[in-house]
């Protein structure tokens, strides 16, 4: 899909034919929430962007839903880090963007990260809050608005194209902190970085505390993969100290429910994440040689003993 329209925000420095930013969405059986993606990148000021939808042969409406609103959709039952860098490689822009397709884009945020681009930024941070209906989905919320602003959790969405094949894209190895990898990839190769003051919106909708702890444990068969890349980054990433409960004390007691229910909800996300952690496996689930510890809530938690 590409886009055309008259933008009324300021371009920055492009002069002449601008260029083109090429929005690219994996997905897989999303037809609740793609629509509603979609729509936010249609509604974009910057004028011209394309559209990439790699769908995971979704057995819903997906497709008919991205095909109704022009979008060009490539159909491959990769995995999320293989999809990203598939739709990369299809992809005709001089920018990409990767979003999920339960994403929402505020109106002007590609803009801004065209004019920010100008200024010299090679990959840009853009926040991400979250909304949903329900108990569990008010407690991520909760958690995900102590992230703002922090560069050790949230990481770059948005990349010059240059940048993003210069560092071999997304390691297509990890389905668990391949975003956190590209962006550390990325500073150790010296591009620079920025970030966005419009936001992402996370529709989480109906969450239920199992359908968190279930992500987690899949995220948790390539964890170590990444621990093993960047162990110094892991600890802080992966630890209870990501929280940072003592500089949000006050968000905690405005909303004590919520408080407690987030509590409770990262204990069983990383108690899972933990015992999936020990028996990771590889893209062809064979099982791999994993660090000797594994770091979880910041506990180093010894590996598994064979049976004599």
């Amino acid at each position: 899909m590409s886009v055309k329209r008259t933008s009324t925000h300021t371009l920055g420095n492009h002069t002449g034919k601008l260029p083109l930013v090429s929005v690219v969405v994996p997905t897989k059986n999303s037809a609740g929430t793609i629509e509603k993606c979609l729509k936010s990148i249609l509604e974009q000021t910057y004028p011209k962007i394309e559209v990439v939808v790699v769908d995971g042969l979704s057995r819903d409406n997906t497709r008919k839903i991205a095909d109704e609103l022009k979008a060009r959709i490539v159909t491959s039952p990769s995995k999320r880090s293989e999809a990203r860098n598939m739709g990369a490689g299809l992809s005709k822009g001089d920018y990409l963007l990767f979003i999920d397709s339960d994403m929402e884009l505020d109106p002007v945020v590609i803009a801004e990260c065209m004019e920010m681009v100008d200024r010299g930024c090679d990959a840009l941070i853009i926040p991400e809050i979250s909304v949903g209906q329900g108990f569990w989905a008010k407690c991520r919320a909760l958690e995900k608005s102590f992230y703002v602003g922090n560069d050790l959790i949230e990481a770059a969405r948005f990349f010059k194209k240059m940048a993003f094949h210069a560092v071999g894209g997304f390691d297509t190895n990890l389905q668990a902190g391949e975003d956190w990898d590209i962006s550390i990839r990325l500073r150790k190769a010296g591009f620079n970085f920025g970030r966005t003051e419009r936001l992402i919106i996370h529709h989480e909708g109906n969450l239920s505390l199992r359908e968190a702890v279930t992500k987690k444990y899949q995220y948790g068969k390539t964890v170590n993969l990444y621990e093993r890349k960047h162990p110094e980054e892991a600890r802080a990433q992966l630890g209870i100290s990501r929280l940072m409960l003592f500089r949000n004390v006050k968000k905690l007691r405005e909303r004590p429910q919520y408080a407690i229910g987030l509590i409770m909800m990262k204990a069983c996300e990383y108690l899972f994440l933990g015992i999936s952690s020990r028996t990771p496996t590889d893209p062809n689930n064979q099982s791999l040689d994993r660090p000797s510890q594994s770091t979880v809530l910041g506990i180093r938690l010894p590996k598994n003993r064979k049976a004599t």
